[in-house]
């Protein structure tokens, strides 16, 4: 109880106040509304809530035996809690002295464990010492043992292999050389030992003698006249074996002297001073070979291990040697070598290397053995495609070009050769085309140049033999032969042949037609313009012409695309380090040119027909015009024209669609402003003569806009493209007649309908339409500034 009074005194003299964070959670453990547990607890104004007025005082009573209540009963609960804490307290004192006397046990009986286990672990180390100490001793033991049965075998092998050596009984002599050179490299790390190392420098002795005691042997045997009479020898054979235990250097020496031997007598025969030695008697060098490949075979096959590969050894030596010699023969008789020889040499060595390809495996020719670094880079490219192509080129083995890589220096006489036949064909072709007329398009096939198919498939047989014969700057030359020819057909047979329009005779034959118009009176002037038309018509393309220029264009469509297909296919052929070299694009652009050329000729010699009856309406005096009636005869004149030529064009273009909308769509963009720019010139003008020309114009676009499809008899919609040009330009052209035939007065109302009708229209166009309503200089200069105010 002195405690809880201590506590009491306490609280009366000390206020504890929390930190904000600790008040906050307090109040989340214990939520409260009651205004005395708020932490800024303010007397004053919690006694002036409870009595807010006098008249409240009279409960003040109440107030004071409630609060006074509270008070006890918060009393009594600190009580309690304090004197459940002093338990607590007590209760966790003894609770924690128990803890510690456990822990302080725990330390003991680790303290012991762990000593224990000290005491088993040295325990362990002592049982275990003399095993270990009898592991080592048995792996010593056993290691002496090995060795010594070792160096028992060996020291027993070298006397018995000194003795076979002596009596050469090679066929012995192969199970102890190889058990030897095994154990030996059990003797490696010995070698500082004197005893190892003479055993060892005994058995190298008796490699060295085997070796030179073999080579002896083989040479002996193919000496002098036994080079070819030499039959299958066992002891011969026996010692092959015996080599492929030593040195491999050895076996290489012996190979490559055996292989010379048997060429010996191919040296003597083609020797360059020969006859036969001439690319005009290759075959025979090849008929050689073969007849020895199977006299060897036949004779001495048995002798040598079959993996040795003696018999494709003897013939790839045969194809380096043939090599060399070929090119040196050729460098100096290289004025004698023309493309018949060369092909005819190529052709017999590519057919011989094939034989080689599909009789041995190549094997050899992957050994360090090869001739020289050049050949290897050749079999590693040559390697690299093991399928046969398309076109007939086979380079399945590493057998392909082994001889006739000689030619590859050469082959410019091939591309000379192919230059030549490409002139003489493109003159032919030149011949041909001024005796025979264009064939005309039908429904499935296009009029084209019989000479264009011709060209390419010239091309095609010349890309393939020279995929036979090279695939490096050979088809890179033969590619810029290419190029110089398409340029030449597309000069040579398309543009030098389209028909010529003669702008003299268009000029002669319009001053001529004015004239006479100038000679023709207002009256019945609708009535006069189709002998007005007849007789100033111009000498215009025939039919024959038409399709002419229909073809060509066609052609040109044709060698376009072929152009494109023949550059993907020459960088397939061509070695992938050329392949950016190869770039036709030029030779296309010249079959663009010529397309665009076609397109432009028809475009004009539409127009040209269409030109007098533009004339026409340009010199009618239209301001004489009284009445509207129907289309005048310059537009039936037009549309005759249109009707006539453009069912030609349609026709031959039938399989180029797109030429002939682009036909269409440069008519349109050059003919209709010619049209406006005649408008212009239908001055003066009055009202009735502006609302016939307009009634013209409608009737022309209408036409127009069926171009594409006009005497058809199919309506086929025209493309949107060519709508919109033709919408666009004759709505330009109706719009400019209503503006003629808007009054002049109020001038601004007339400004503003010209800017409403034609709203990109500029200040000389604006003048244009003031002169063909005549209005007069000082009105335009007002006009004109109105026009200006306008933005």
């Amino acid at each position: 109880m002195d405690l809880e009074d201590d506590i009491e005194d306490d609280n009366q003299t000390v206020f504890i106040t929390f930190p904000p964070l600790v008040q906050k959670a307090i109040e989340e453990v214990f939520p409260s509304k009651d205004p005395l547990d708020e932490p800024d607890f303010n007397s004053i104004d919690y006694i002036n809530s409870l009595f807010p007025t006098e008249q409240s005082l009279s409960n003040i009573d109440e107030v004071v035996v409630k609060v006074e209540n509270k008070i006890n009963a918060i009393d009594n609960e600190i009580s309690t809690v304090v004197r459940g804490q002093i338990t607590a307290s007590e209760e966790g004192k003894q609770a924690l002295e128990e803890a510690q006397k456990v822990i302080r046990l725990l330390f003991t009986h680790i303290t012991d464990i762990k000593q224990q286990a000290e005491k088993s672990e040295e325990m362990v180390r002592e049982i275990t010492r003399d095993i270990k100490q009898l592991d080592s001793a048995k792996r010593n033991l056993t290691l002496a043992i090995t060795t010594l049965n070792h160096l028992h075998m060996l020291v027993g092998g070298v006397d018995t292999l000194k003795s076979l050596t002596q009596r050469r009984f090679y066929g012995e002599i192969v199970l102890p050389l190889q058990a030897i050179s095994e154990v030996m490299t059990h003797f490696e790390n010995y070698s500082n030992i004197p005893q190892v190392k003479s055993l060892s420098d005994q058995v190298k002795s008796i490699h060295l003698e085997l070796a030179d005691q073999i080579t002896h042997d083989f040479k002996e045997a193919f000496s002098g006249t036994n080079t070819k009479v030499v039959l299958p020898n066992k002891q011969l054979a026996q010692a092959c074996l015996v080599l492929s235990i030593l040195d491999p250097r050895v076996k290489k020496e012996l190979l490559k002297w055996f292989v010379n031997l048997q060429l010996q007598e191919y040296s003597h025969l083609f020797e360059e001073t020969e006859d036969t030695a001439w690319l005009d008697k290759i075959d025979k060098r090849y008929a050689w070979i073969k007849k020895h490949l199977l006299e060897f075979e036949d004779r001495l096959g048995n002798m040598f291990p079959q993996h040795w590969e003696v018999s494709e050894r003897i013939a790839v030596q045969f194809c380096h040697n043939t090599r060399e010699e070929l090119a040196k023969i050729m460098v100096k008789r290289k004025n004698e070598i023309d493309v018949k020889l060369l092909l005819y040499a190529i052709q017999k060595t590519s057919a011989f290397e094939g034989l080689l390809a599909r009789r041995f495996t190549g094997v050899t020719l992957s050994e360090n053995s090869e001739p020289s670094k050049e050949t290897t880079e050749n079999r590693k490219e040559l390697n690299e495609s093991k399928s046969e192509d398309k076109d007939g080129d086979i380079n399945s083995s590493a057998f392909h070009g082994l001889i006739g890589k000689c030619f590859i220096p050469h082959l410019e006489i091939y591309i000379e050769s192919v230059d030549r036949n490409l002139a003489d064909l493109i003159e032919r072709f030149v011949l041909d085309q001024k005796q025979s007329k264009p064939t005309e398009a039908t429904e499935t096939q296009a009029s084209i140049l019989p000479s264009c198919p011709d060209l390419f498939v010239f091309y095609k047989k010349s890309m393939i033999q020279c995929n036979q014969l090279d695939k490096g700057h050979t088809m890179l030359n033969l590619t810029k032969t290419f190029q110089k020819y398409l340029h030449e057909y597309a000069e040579k047979l398309l543009l030098s042949n389209l028909p010529k329009i003669e702008p003299q005779s268009l000029g002669t034959s319009v001053q001529n037609f004015t004239k006479d118009l100038q000679k023709i009176s207002t009256s019945g002037l609708i009535q006069n313009f189709s002998s007005l038309l007849k007789e100033g018509e111009l000498t215009r393309f025939t039919k024959d012409e038409q399709t002419k220029i229909c073809c060509i264009l066609t052609t040109a469509e044709y060698c376009l695309d072929t152009t494109q297909q023949l550059e993907d296919k020459l960088k397939e052929k061509i070695e992938p380090s050329l392949v950016d070299q190869v770039d036709l694009t030029k030779e296309q652009d010249n079959f663009h040119k010529v397309i665009s050329s076609c397109i432009q000729i028809l475009v004009q010699d539409l127009e040209n027909s269409c030109e007098p009856a533009l004339t026409a309406m340009s010199k009618v005096q239209w301001q004489n015009v009284d009445t509207v009636g129907d289309q005048s005869s310059y537009i039936t004149a037009i549309t005759t024209h249109l009707k006539t030529n453009v069912p030609i064009i349609r026709e031959n273009l039938s399989q180029s669609r797109k030429y002939f909308t682009q036909f269409c769509i440069k008519f349109a963009n050059s003919f209709i402003p010619k049209f406006i720019q005649n408008i212009y010139k239908c001055k003066p003008i009055n009202t009735e003569g502006a609302e016939q020309l307009l009634l013209d114009t409608h009737m022309l676009k209408t036409v127009l806009l069926n171009l594409p499809s006009i005497a058809s008899q199919i309506n086929r919609p025209a493309p949107a493209a060519y709508i919109k040009v033709v919408t666009k330009g004759m709505t330009r052209a109706e719009m400019i007649l209503k503006v003629v035939m808007t009054p002049i007065e109020p001038s601004k109302n007339f400004v503003e309908q010209y800017k409403k009708l034609l709203p990109d229209s500029q200040l000389p166009e604006f003048h244009k339409v003031l002169d063909m309503k005549t209005v007069k200089r000082q009105d335009q200069v007002v006009l004109s500034d109105i026009f200006k105010s306008y933005k």
